[in-house]
């Protein structure tokens, strides 16, 4: 079993502190605080905006698609999901299925251009083969997404491919057991918080509309229909925007005419973190740019990215000045030429502590809202005043929906409710402006019972209970000792690794390799198994007794107990049992038998 709690530290001190009785039971420390919607696997409403992106990109890669997508607008929509993502911080993993995973690439996050680049020189490389079954592709990216899962971070899916299942019939999986799996990967995802957005592709006509689109539904995705690569900026803006609390802007649409003509980019906040101007042509244009005070802006500079294709131009604006921009763009005579723009916020939304710690039938619950910025509220009652504001409040026995305004008053939202019968209520408050929107996180009320909990920041805005922690000193220092052996156990467990592990896999009865796949491993703490490492394949699974753990040196030490698998080096088998130092550059070589597989193995930093 992998220990994988490098984030989990404070909770689990936390929790020893609770248990021993040195904070009062319904008091958490800060550290240990947090809305259910921000958990992964909470479900619920998202509170997105500045929160990274975990995104799994899935495309059917059999040769149905040859007619389904013959211009492969689905490669090209993944290279644009790319582009449109921040220059860093957000990870990224791609599955091509068949009726088998045909090619894989685990969680990358992206830190510069360059890590842009690999993930798309790897969709450059996919290829097709022959049968499809939509329960693989999807059943990888849910299983990629919960093991690497961490908290803090949004996950998501996006599916493309026509929904039609082929399968095999040489071999023994039925079309009930594939439909059976698709429904089971789709509830986990759905009981994860895991949005499935799926991009049909129907150039021939075939698609199975009905099962992307009950994918979508089930997991609170968005199901999008294409057969031109000119929908694709149309659609991932909406994709993207929807996952980020974001509104698309179409701008007004331009007819080249061989001659540069100006669209204005209002940047209407400081609070903007990129501004994704996505230009659509059928043919290339150019593009210059000026800052809002005149300046000639340099593409691409250090604020400034360009990124570009046979279909789409992405120009991404980082951190930009509040106000209005100046692009120019030159297309062909006559060429129809469309524009939209995404911003990106760090902005979410905050509710106040409620005004008494229980509610009954009768009783008015009065509600305030805030925008916060790097977990700071944010004094800009400018910016506060450009959105509206609304008070849902949800009867959980009924399913009736209430709005209510609610008035702004300097940078906060206020607005009451009187809860009607001695039921279970949910409020949430959703503020709105032009080109963003934002849900805070949910309030529980019972009101027949009394109780209340849920929303965002109460336990830290509340004062701490001093008598409590005096009289807990000495519980606090029993625990002293415990909590030093369990730090020097966790900084242990939670080392971390660095560089990457090439993996190639050559099939003993054909002869055939696959493509080399890098597998960064900074994402792994403590410990990983080999099996992790190959997307958990049933055949391999012996490789999960092939362990790796962080050495010193930026260096790695192997320790084998599969039984029956030799660990080769430079040709000879290797003794692991006390464990193997593996520095950059080292190869080594898993003959496994059983499943008539050799795995080649070579650790770069």
């Amino acid at each position: 079993m992998v220990l994988r709690m490098g984030k989990r530290i404070y909770p689990l001190l936390a929790a020893l502190l609770l248990a021993s009785g040195v904070f009062p039971a319904g008091v958490q420390p800060a550290a240990a605080s947090g809305t259910a919607s921000s958990q992964p696997g909470a479900g619920g409403t998202s509170t997105a905006g500045s929160a990274p992106i975990d995104a799994v990109l899935v495309l059917d890669a059999s040769n149905s698609m040859a007619t389904s997508d013959p211009q492969k607008i689905g490669n090209e929509a993944m290279r644009l999901f790319i582009d449109m993502l921040p220059v860093q911080g957000d990870r990224v993993g791609i599955v091509s299925y068949t009726d088998v995973v045909q090619r894989e690439k685990a969680l990358l996050e992206i830190q510069g251009r360059s890590d842009k680049d690999e993930l798309k020189t790897f969709i450059g490389q996919l290829g097709r083969g022959a049968y499809t079954d939509t329960a693989v592709g999807v059943t990888e990216a849910v299983n990629m997404l919960r093991r690497g899962a961490q908290t803090g971070r949004e996950p998501m899916i996006v599916l493309l491919a026509d929904g039609n299942t082929q399968l095999n019939t040489t071999k023994s999986k039925t079309l009930d057991q594939s439909k059976q799996e698709l429904a089971d990967s789709v509830k986990k995802a759905a009981d994860a918080g895991i949005p499935v957005y799926t991009i049909g592709l129907n150039a021939d006509g075939k698609l199975n509309q009905a099962e992307l689109e009950k994918i979508a539904s089930d997991t609170n995705g968005k199901s999008f229909v294409t057969d031109s690569a000119d929908d694709l900026p149309g659609i991932l803006s909406e994709i993207f925007a929807s996952h980020q609390q974001l509104n698309v802007t179409a701008l007004d649409p331009l007819t080249g005419n061989g001659e540069f003509q100006n669209v204005t980019i209002g940047v209407p906040n400081a609070n903007v973190l990129e501004a994704n101007v996505s230009i659509t042509s059928g043919q290339p244009v150019e593009l210059k740019l000026q800052d809002p005070g005149g300046a000639e802006v340099t593409i691409p500079s250090d604020a400034v990215t360009l990124s570009k294709s046979k279909t789409y131009s992405l120009l991404k604006l980082i951190k930009p000045q509040e106000g209005d921009w100046t692009l120019g763009v030159k297309g062909a005579n006559k060429d129809q030429i469309d524009i939209s723009l995404v911003f990106n916020y760090d902005l979410e939304l905050a509710t106040a502590p409620l005004g008494a710690d229980s509610y009954g039938k009768g009783d008015k619950v009065d509600v305030s809202a805030y925008l916060t910025s790097a977990g700071q509220k944010l004094d800009s009652p400018g910016l506060a005043a450009t959105m509206k504001a609304t008070l849902v409040v949800k009867d959980e026995e009924t399913g009736i929906e209430t709005n209510v305004p609610m008035a702004l008053k300097d940078a906060q939202f206020d607005g009451s409710y009187e809860l009607p019968e001695a039921h279970k209520y949910t409020l949430i408050v959703r503020a709105k402006a032009d080109s963003f929107y934002r849900e805070s996180a949910p309030i529980e009320i019972d009101a027949a019972s009394g109780s209340v909990s849920g929303g965002s920041g109460a336990e830290a805005d509340k004062p701490f209970p001093l008598v409590p922690v005096i009289l807990g000193v000495l519980g606090l220092l029993a625990l002293a000792a415990l909590v030093f052996f369990l730090m020097r156990y966790l900084k242990k467990a939670n080392k971390g690794f660095v560089g990457q592990m090439v993996i190639e896999i050559r099939d003993e009865n054909t002869g055939e390799r696959s493509y080399p796949q890098y597998k960064k491993l900074n994402t792994y703490k403590g410990r990983l198994n080999l099996h992790q490492l190959l997307q958990l394949a049933p055949e391999l699974k012996d490789a999960e007794n092939i362990v790796f753990t962080p050495g010193s040196n930026d260096r790695i030490l192997l320790r084998s107990s599969a039984e029956g698998v030799p660990i080769e080096k430079s040709g000879r088998v290797v003794d692991t049992s006390k464990g193997l130092e593996l520095k950059s550059g080292d190869r080594i070589t898993v003959p496994m038998a059983q499943a008539g597989k050799t795995i080649n193995l070579e650790y770069l930093v």
